[in-house]
């Protein structure tokens, strides 16, 4: 089988490093300088333990390019998906995608596609983009995987690359596995992204503490049900397991990108909303990460 990885950010090229020790893989890029960055010099990984993996993978930047019978993978940012929308529809009826992205304003406009077979994912490993063609592997963690429509053993196939390093996670319900990855998001990336630290300091300092207990009580009042799925001590020991990361909101921020937030923290927020719950806290850091994104 050949996989098909759209999209060449962190998470791309770390998942794309991992499939391709097991499968043939396309990467698909959008610039120049990528396409020959990769070309030259190969897809590199370095490891946890410091080491490095490097393999020669196809590089495109073509979506034209894709070969029949493959499992496409879609890793952009949620902002690139609305122009892809268009060129996935063309694909075969029988291709299976995967949709990695964080948020949930893609959930319903992913199964607006014609394909026949529908997946979701989410990340829940640390990824930092050092240049082109590398990646660093921050942090280990499981990569879950939900197929919403079609074949469960087609993406099944993908449990061949599980590994210490990259464990996978089948779950049963896309749309909760993807809500319950915006709220750990909602914890870390908005605050990360204002106060410009890591996550650790998060936790290293009293009064950030304060305002993620803050989030946290809001949050769990808005959605009760997700006390069964996690901790306020939880939260604390994810931040603490991911110290040294910078959050994929900050790294946007540093990057003079356009960040996640509409799609994650804007999106739990109208959930909430739905409810008859506020949530003033998260509402001013939503807003003061909007504020920084229009001075970049």
């Amino acid at each position: 089988m050949n996989i098909v990885v759209i999209g060449a950010g962190s998470v791309g090229m770390l998942m794309a490093s991992f499939l391709a020790e097991r499968y043939d893989v396309t990467v698909v890029v959008r610039r120049e300088e990528q396409y020959q960055g990769i070309h030259i010099n190969g897809l590199c990984r370095k490891n946890i333990d410091g080491s490095t993996s490097q393999r020669k993978i196809s590089v495109t930047t073509e979506l034209k390019a894709i070969p029949s019978h493959s499992l496409v993978i879609v890793s952009v940012k949620y902002a690139q998906l609305q122009s892809l929308y268009t060129e996935l529809a063309k694909l075969s009826y029988e291709t299976p995608i995967l949709f990695v992205q964080n948020g949930l304003a893609h959930f319903e406009e992913a199964l607006a596609l014609p394909q026949q077979h529908i997946a979701f994912g989410s990340c829940q490993f640390g990824a930092q983009k050092e240049n082109d063609w590398t990646v660093i592997h921050r942090g280990i963690g499981p990569l879950k995987l939900a197929v919403e429509r079609g074949s469960q053993e087609i993406f099944q196939s993908l449990k061949k690359v599980e590994s210490n390093l990259l464990p996978l996670e089948f779950v049963e319900d896309a749309e909760s596995m993807l809500f319950e990855k915006a709220l750990l998001n909602c914890f870390i990336n908005p605050l990360t992204a204002v106060l410009k630290v890591k996550n650790g300091e998060l936790v290293t300092n009293r009064h950030t503490l304060t305002l993620l207990e803050n989030i946290y009580e809001e949050l769990m009042e808005a959605f009760p049900e997700e006390k069964e799925r996690f901790t306020f001590e939880q939260v604390v020991r994810l931040c603490e397991k991911t110290a040294a990361n910078t959050s994929s909101m900050l790294q946007d921020i540093q990057a003079g990108r356009k960040t996640e937030v509409e799609s994650i923290v804007g999106a739990v927020i109208r959930k909430a909303k739905t409810k008859g719950k506020d949530l003033p806290t998260l509402k001013t850091l939503y807003q003061l990460v909007l504020a920084i994104e229009g001075e970049s």
